[in-house]
């Protein structure tokens, strides 16, 4: 028996990228996925679809049940959650925050000042992300705290630590991180756990576009070529999916509760690969940090120890916290 075989997930914005992989990497563990996003056919104008993305996650052993939903209308969002009562009599053990509409936008943005840009600017990253989150959070919850039990993850990213992509970017990942770990206060007596995700450098579809545009990487590698000094320690969205699968099948996961977890560091906990059978290192790990400042020593990364600088360490560094 597979280990989430009769559990049910939800993972919002899995046309592509992160959410494609985590619904894939549940569907290998046996789970019925519900998965949302606005394209539910493929078509030359988008890149990827619900269709396609139910496709992979039977072809990987799971079931899914692709729902069209705009995250940014809250009427769409309430009529989900209440299929998935009448479905499956209010049975919902995970639930994955991931969808996001901001990538255009921060393409747009890119290099700019926050003062150059819009105010709209701060709605394209934190309205479909950071709000919409949290109000596909509220109607979760509403289904498990009456069976006392459930697991929401909210993916965030270490733009919550550090300065990456731009003001309204970097508030909302922090946002994402502190709402995760106030849901948990509130939810950790009805045996719901809630905590924020941090990926590594995934090569999403949009994010190795991206890259390649802003010349921090190159469009014909592969997101996973290790030796390539544009794509080091990149990762693919099937990590993300297998960690999501090994927290839902974990009996002892209230105990991370209100944490950051990060998707590395738990990889390597649980003992799982990426698509190619290895293992990237956390964003804070010796042998990422070291190769990744001597380019030369990349080659060389796995005699370099796997060793994570302690959380106050690195808050003195670079990725500190904001402070006079």
């Amino acid at each position: 028996m597979k280990p989430l075989e009769g559990a049910i997930a939800l993972v919002t914005g899995a046309t592509r990228g992160l959410g494609k992989g985590i619904a894939i990497g549940l569907g290998e563990a046996g789970a019925t996925v519900y998965i949302t996003g606005r394209t539910l056919t493929s078509s030359p104008e988008s890149t990827g679809s619900l269709e396609e993305t139910a496709a992979a996650v039977v072809q990987a052993g799971g079931v899914a049940i692709a729902v069209p939903v705009d995250h940014s209308d809250d009427h769409q969002v309430q009529a989900l959650f209440e299929q998935i009562q009448t479905d499956q009599d209010g049975q919902l053990d995970l639930l994955v925050n991931n969808a996001y509409a901001g990538v255009p936008a921060l393409r747009a943005a890119y290099g700019k000042p926050f003062w150059e840009s819009e105010p709209t600017f701060w709605d394209a990253c934190n309205d479909v992300g950071l709000r919409s989150h949290y109000v596909a959070s509220v109607y979760a919850a509403r289904l498990m705290v009456p069976r006392q039990r459930g697991l929401i993850c909210t993916l965030s990213s270490w733009g919550g630590l550090s300065y990456i992509f731009g003001v309204p970017y970097g508030v909302g990942k922090a946002a994402c991180d502190r709402m995760a770990a106030d849901m948990a206060v509130e939810l950790k007596k009805y045996q719901v756990a809630s905590f924020s995700i941090w990926p590594g450098i995934v090569g999403t579809e949009l994010m190795t576009q991206f890259a390649a545009e802003m010349g921090l990487a190159d469009p014909a590698s592969d997101a996973q070529a290790d030796a390539s000094p544009a794509n080091y320690n990149w990762e693919t969205p099937l990590l993300t999916g297998r960690v999501m699968a090994a927290l839902a099948a974990d009996s002892t996961v209230l105990r991370r509760t209100g944490q950051v977890q990060i998707v590395a560091e738990l990889a390597r906990e649980y003992g799982l690969v990426d698509a190619d059978g290895k293992r990237p290192a956390s964003l804070r790990s010796l042998r990422f940090v070291l190769p990744y400042a001597v380019p030369g020593l990349r080659q060389y990364a796995g005699w370099v120890p796997d060793l994570e600088v302690p959380w106050p360490v690195l808050l003195l560094g670079p990725l500190g916290s904001p402070r006079a």
